[in-house]
């Protein structure tokens, strides 16, 4: 008789214990039921449904367009798939910027309606507020610093961050603000490696890093970026682990020859 082996949940906890043992946090995002439950078989400890989704799933420029309601619907998805990791949601454009009521509503739809384990918001002192309500609530918040897409528009390109020293001590000071109302762990996006490894060794939470080099507790990936489905996007950080978009365009070619050719179902494929 065979018994199941009990499946460890990653919590904010393990990510704790992880920094304080020095193991890398591997985070990517996911969107929809089915790659969730790959990513979570495969062992990944953190998966982030991100407002990326705007980009990769639904076509747009920017991250802006996607409302509460979609992020939702894409984090149920995602809960329904995952037996192991941590979800964690994007707070989306628009649900927690200058209002931090609005801000935990937004934050307690996400908990109650998808059952995901956290929530994520961009931003330092601009959104003290908003993590402080979201924290005293109960809810865990993962920070995010450096590039911020939400804030495109303002930044005017997705360059490289806090290269110049002013931009540079806000990112020291935010990071320590956000440690201190409670954040379990920050995302540093697209700033010098070298600042991103001093800012992962004044925080006791963990960093997860993405275009800021290896010096952080973890790294994350837009997973359609990693695998290869989308082609346009060719950032300096990015390492491709597959060429699926290659592979996807060939299989569905062949496909539409054998239907073409009556190939396709051949006798031990029908009834």
């Amino acid at each position: 008789m065979s018994v199941n082996k009990e499946i460890k949940k990653i919590t904010t906890h393990t990510l704790q214990s992880l920094k304080m043992q020095a193991i890398p946090i591997s985070m990517l995002t996911a969107y929809d039921f089915s790659m969730a439950k790959i990513l979570d078989a495969a062992g990944i400890e953190v998966l982030l449904v991100g407002d990326s989704a705007s980009n990769v799933m639904a076509g747009h420029e920017t991250t802006l367009p996607i409302t509460l309601d979609q992020m939702i619907y894409h984090a149920q998805s995602v809960v329904r798939g995952v037996q192991r990791a941590l979800v964690v949601v994007d707070l989306p454009f628009g649900a927690y910027q200058g209002n931090s009521r609005r801000a935990l509503n937004s934050a307690i739809r996400i908990m109650k309606e998808s059952g995901a384990h956290a929530v994520k918001l961009e931003g330092g002192s601009e959104i003290e507020e908003s993590v402080r309500r979201i924290v005293k609530s109960g809810i865990p918040v993962m920070g995010h610093l450096g590039l911020t897409p939400q804030s495109i528009y303002q930044f005017g390109t997705y360059t490289v961050r806090a290269k110049e020293d002013l931009e540079a001590e806000k990112l020291r000071s935010d990071a320590l603000l956000l440690e201190k109302l409670g954040c379990f762990s920050i995302v540093l996006e697209k700033i010098p490696a070298k600042l991103a490894g001093e800012v992962t060794k004044s925080l006791h939470i963990p960093t997860i890093g993405i275009g800021a080099g290896n010096n952080t507790d973890g790294q994350v990936l837009v997973t359609h970026d990693l695998l290869g489905i989308t082609k346009e996007f060719q950032p300096r950080f990015l390492r491709r682990y597959r060429e699926l978009f290659t592979d996807i365009h060939d299989a569905v070619q062949e496909y539409i020859s054998d239907v073409k050719e009556r190939s396709f179902p051949n006798s031990e494929e029908q009834y």
